[in-house]
């Protein structure tokens, strides 16, 4: 049994730690409604520039239209005070969050201060990319996970002993077995979804490709 559990748990974090690549550009747009986050950020610079395009990568083809428009609007206005550039820039940060996450399928519910505490993964995916090494957020991600698997395993193992003692007793025992065996599941989908539909995605570009 206990090998089995131990494969499991080595199964669970290889899927983790292939998953967490393609994971990994939907973390960091779990911050992009900051106003330290890399959109607003990408936002400042192209105002301060002039140039629209930096911006348009954080946007579906469908909002680019908006965006060029917002941009122009914003841009019109920022010059005629420090008030008014102040709320033009606003609107076109607001805006293009919102163009976002839209683009995500995440609802917009305004932009959040500068600082916030976004937790570890999140920040663990940005530095990652900022260090260009992935180890130390692979190392967070399975340490987290194999925890979760072996806290929710013994104690499934402790309610066993007496499931057979009471119905009252064998009910704790399958309510920690439930928790226990979805949140196993739960591991194993969300990993290999990810990779399957990366790969997808990357067969149907490159079957398109061929086509052209």
């Amino acid at each position: 049994m206990r090998v089995k559990i131990a494969l499991l748990v080595t199964a669970v974090v290889a899927l983790i730690c292939i998953g967490i690549f393609w994971l990994l550009p939907r973390m960091v747009g779990a911050q992009c409604d900051t106003l330290d986050g890399p959109v607003v950020m990408t936002a400042k610079a192209a105002l301060g520039k002039g140039d629209v395009t930096p911006v348009l990568k954080w946007v579906k083809p469908e909002y680019e239209g908006e965006i060029r428009s917002a941009f122009k609007k914003t841009m019109d206005v920022r010059n005629k005070g420090p008030e008014a550039k102040e709320f033009a820039d606003m609107y076109f940060f607001e805006t293009l969050v919102r163009l976002h996450r839209a683009g995500e399928g995440a609802p917009y519910d305004g932009i959040k201060p500068a600082g916030t505490d976004l937790g570890p993964a999140v920040s663990g995916a940005d530095k990652a990319l900022e260090n260009g090494s992935v180890d130390v957020l692979v190392k967070l991600v399975t340490d987290e996970v194999a925890k979760g698997i072996r806290e929710r395993f013994a104690h499934t193992m402790e309610k066993k002993k007496d499931a057979d003692k009471s119905v009252e007793a064998g009910r704790e025992y399958v309510d920690a077995y439930v928790t226990y065996v979805h949140y196993v599941e739960g591991l194993y989908n969300a990993a290999t979804a990810e990779a399957s539909a990366h790969a997808k995605e990357e067969g149907t570009k490159k079957e398109t490709e061929h086509k052209h």
